[in-house]
């Protein structure tokens, strides 16, 4: 069954100082970036891709500046498999995650995927629609074998590169990595240009802090998880969409909605022309859960299907 997001068309985007980004054209669901930094002999390359076609497609794009600055070091930004499934294809390179970031990649592998779009109820039937472009059975999963807390700064043939771990917020686990000397900063998924962003862990705090961490930086260039290169101001849109959705979803639960009920009941507003605009339903339950701790946590067959129920106007099954 075909994505709903073409695979088609990724490019390179070459920017300064030895950055690059792999930019598949697409964006959306499953869809992510990854980026390479070359040093002199060396390089890192920020996140593998969601299958090994993929991957592999990425890696070929980059042969020309790899030839030259071999990947040493691999860096998964978080744990979600869009960041990492591809890992097995980078042989011989050390790689780098926050330790949250590992405890996530252990709890959903690539089987689990398969399992998710298994059902037929609305949920799979969800899942299929966004993930059934991708290939999940031939991956080995191959996990990240050195992991830090909070920073780590690496020396990649002689270019400094910064890892902050700013999570838990999008997840457990959110690593950013900054190239000082390039004024560039590889965001992973606190920042989804022009896409709605999906707050499966939270808290929205954190999040919104992270954006002013990184805003602090002062970075000109901001590379993004998924999406198009951008700049500060994708910090800024961030920021205001989550603290929006905290306050409107703050605002219905205090009378007596339902996660489900206010989802379907918050207006986006100036919000409303991002993409994948039904991770609303998991943004207000994190909400839901930030204001009740003792409300029981979704697994993820729940959240698609809660993501699902509010795309059904939108979307035919």
């Amino acid at each position: 069954m075909a994505s709903e997001h073409s695979i088609a068309g990724p490019q390179i985007v070459r920017l300064r100082g030895g950055c690059h980004l792999w930019q598949q054209s697409a964006g959306g669901w499953g869809m992510s970036n990854a980026g390479l930094i070359a040093g002199r002999d060396a390089s890192l390359l920020v996140d593998t891709l969601y299958d090994l076609r993929l991957t592999a497609r990425m890696l070929d794009g980059f042969a020309a500046v790899t030839a030259r600055a071999p990947i040493t070091t691999v860096v998964n930004t978080h744990g979600n498999g869009d960041h990492w499934f591809g890992n097995q294809l980078v042989e011989g390179a050390e790689i780098v995650a926050s330790h949250a970031s590992l405890a996530d990649m252990r709890q959903v592998q690539p089987a689990d995927m398969a399992r998710l779009m298994a059902p037929e109820t609305p949920s799979g039937r969800f899942a299929r629609r966004i993930f059934g472009g991708f290939d999940f059975a031939a991956i080995r999963p191959v996990l990240p074998g050195r992991t830090f807390e909070r920073e780590l700064t690496l020396d990649i043939g002689g270019t400094c590169v910064q890892l902050i771990d700013v999570g838990p917020a999008h997840t457990a686990g959110d690593t950013i990595v900054h190239v000082p000397h390039a004024r560039t900063v590889y965001t992973g998924d606190i920042v989804f240009a022009g896409a709605t962003p999906v707050v499966w862990h939270g808290p929205f705090d954190n999040w919104v802090a992270a954006c002013d961490l990184i805003l602090g930086l002062g970075a000109e260039t901001v590379v993004p998880g998924h999406g198009p290169v951008t700049t500060k101001a994708a910090l800024h849109a961030t920021r205001a969409y989550l603290e929006y959705v905290h306050e409107q979803a703050s605002a219905r639960h205090a009378a007596g909605m339902s996660p489900g009920e206010a989802a379907r009941d918050i207006p986006l507003g100036s919000f409303a022309d991002l993409a994948e605009s039904e991770r609303l339903a998991v943004n207000v339950h994190t909400v839901y859960r930030e204001l009740d701790p003792d409300l029981t946590p979704l697994d993820g067959p729940q959240l698609f299907g809660h993501m699902a129920d509010l795309a059904c106007p939108r979307i035919s099954f």
